[in-house]
Formats: structure tokens, sequence, C-alpha cells
């Protein structure tokens, strides 16, 4: 069930971004055109083994915006969201899908077993485990880049996620949490997992995205997978923006096998392509993304924030985060700054619509 053995050469991969990669942009960047393989945004482990969290934890690892439409959904109808997606088999979405791997996080071993383990059912292509979230309130709870100051915990979460799921097991983190060398010890640590895939973000952790990308350690990085694990696929993430720049990249660095594109994205929504997007292009785009905002606000109104209360409170589909997806839109042509400030104002999805259908008599 490897998948990722299967991908060319220099394949692309769009970075796990929170707040970004749910399943509505995913589905826009799939629009305009999609990675070889898509990344969630990370959900916490802890949060998944809880009652009270489980079903915040279930609506981030939704693969669609809308359930019912695969087959076992349709034959599910009756049933709650939640018993939906477990009812929605890898292969049902393997058809014409691009695969999506689940990312979590957390330090806790038993939660990394019971996430691992249900996986699987919810269709995902492959799990990762983040080791690079450089959020200050994640590291401080242990979680991301923190688990490079605890090799042994990042160890036993890794075989635990491994012990219980048959997917395909990888690890996204960076040179180290200081210093630039610790890559020499922690990078050697994780391959000797024999890990499915490795992605690297070429910063440490005190580094944030302050400093160019260290490119420079990509050939020493290749020699230590070719030594301590050859099965292991390899990922490079940081300032790439574009296809054109992967195949490039591919060039230069052989060993590499593929390429992750995170902010990038909010550059171009259509850099996985080489298509040169005109501004109605993105404008149409930005329509789809409200339309889909729309239809995921829906169906969350549906769901109960306590699965047991269905009849209590529900959850919903914040809209303010929205408006930080308008810069990928909207820059680049004379007005471009004013037509940003106006959407910016705005406090629904139709005062949004509105404001472009002005723009367009103005």
């Amino acid at each position: 069930m490897n998948f990722w053995q299967k991908l060319p050469h220099g394949f692309t991969v769009l970075a796990p971004m929170e707040g970004v990669t749910d399943v509505v942009f995913r589905a826009v960047v799939t629009k305009a055109g999609a990675p070889d393989v898509f990344f969630t945004e990370f959900t916490n482990v802890s949060s998944f083994a809880s009652e009270k969290g489980r079903h915040d934890a279930l609506a981030r690892l939704d693969l669609e915006v809308a359930p019912g439409t695969t087959s076992a959904d349709q034959a599910a109808q009756n049933t709650t969201s939640a018993d939906r997606a477990q009812n929605t088999t890898s292969a049902d979405r393997a058809q014409n899908a691009t695969p999506v791997v689940a990312q979590i996080w957390g330090k806790n071993p038993e939660h990394f077993a019971e996430i691992a383990s249900a996986l699987e059912s919810l269709g995902f292509a492959g799990l990762d485990i983040n080791m690079g979230c450089p959020d200050r309130h994640v590291n401080k709870a242990g979680g991301g880049a923190a688990m490079i100051k605890t090799p042994e915990l990042a160890i036993e979460c890794i075989n635990q996620a491994k012990k219980h799921t048959n997917l395909p097991v990888s690890v996204k983190t960076r040179l180290g949490f200081t210093k630039i060398e610790e890559y020499k010890t922690w990078l050697p640590l994780l391959l000797n997992q024999h890990l499915a895939a490795l992605t690297v973000h070429l910063r440490t952790r005190k580094e944030m995205s302050k400093v160019p990308a260290h490119y420079e350690l990509i050939p020493e990085i290749v020699k230590l997978r070719d030594e301590v694990s050859p099965g292991t696929t390899l990922i490079i993430n940081g300032d790439i923006d574009n296809l054109n720049q992967t195949h490039e990249l591919s060039q230069k660095y052989p060993g590499v096998n593929g390429w992750m594109i995170g902010r990038g994205v909010f550059k171009n929504p259509y850099c996985f392509t080489t298509h040169q997007a005109t501004r109605e292009e993105l404008q149409k785009l930005f329509l789809y993304h409200l339309d889909l905002f729309d239809q995921r606000a829906a169906e969350l109104a549906t769901r109960p924030l306590d699965e047991n209360d269905p009849d209590g409170k529900k959850m919903r589909y914040a809209y303010e985060p929205i408006k930080h997806f308008i810069k990928i839109y909207f820059t680049g042509f004379p007005g471009a700054n004013e037509l940003r400030q106006k959407l910016m104002d705005c406090k629904s999805t139709a005062d949004l619509r509105q404001v472009i259908e002005n723009s367009k008599n103005s």
C-alpha cells in the first residue's frame, strides 16, 4: 500500500498548512491544477482520542467538501457524517482522486496508535507525523518541532503509528530545533525507522522562514538517506514556488524524489501547472472557493459539537479565515489594493460576491 513508490520522479506535494489546506482549499487547488499529493492540516492525536474533541478531529480529516458522493456514502445516507466517513474506503477514493495524506501531531504514543488504526478506513493514502511545526503553542505542548528535542519519544510515536496501520507512515521535519548541525544526528535517527517517506524543511525551528532555505545541504541529506534507508522517499520543502522550479531542482538534485510547495500557492494557486492565469480566471476561481465555502458551512451546521448530544450546538465553519485567501486572487492589476480592502471589510460570502459584482461595473 506504499503509494509513495508509485509516484513519478520529481513529484509535487502541497504542504500541510494550518488554516489553509483544509478540504475546501484542497478542492480549489484541484480545480486550478492539482499536485501529485495533498496533505491535510495537522490533527491533534489527543483531540481524536477524546470524546469532546473527536468530532472536530473527524471534520479536519474529511476528504470531500460534501459527503455522499462515494458509493459507500450513498449506501449509508441514514447514518451520521462520521459514520459515512468511516464507511468510505480507500478504493472509493483511489479511482479518480489525488492521494491525500493525513498529517497528525502530538506526543502521546497511545493516542498515535488510536488514530493510526482509524485513518485507513477513512480513505487516506498515507499517514504523516508532524515533527517540524514551529508554532510556539504546539511546541509548548511537546508536538511539532519540539519532538526534535525528545528523540526517544519521537521514535515511540512513530513505532506506535506503524504498528497500528497498514498505511505508509512518513514524517515531516526540520533540520533541527536550534542549530543547523542537528540534522547530522536527527535525520539519521528518523531514517533508521525506515519511514515510507521523509520531508525535510531546509531550515531550523529557530530560523522559522526568516532565512533562505539551506539548499547547500541537499547532497548531504541525499547521501544520508542512501546510506541509512535507501527505500525512504525523500521530499524537500522550503522556498519552492512553482512547477518550473521543481523541474529545475530535479535536474540539479536528482537524488531527491519530490518537492513540496507551501507559501508558493499564495503567490499563484495555479503553481502546480505552467498556466498563467488571467485576472478573470483568478476571480472565477475565488467565486468557486466561495461556493465551496458555503457548501462546507451548510454541511458542518448539521454536525453536533458533542456526539453525545446530537440535538445540541452544531459545528460552524468560521468566516474570518477566508480573508487569508483574498490576496491570492486579487493582486497585480490596477486597483487591486483598493478592491482587496473592500473585500477585507466584508462580513459574509454574500458581501464578497456583491463587492466583486460591483467591481465589474466600475
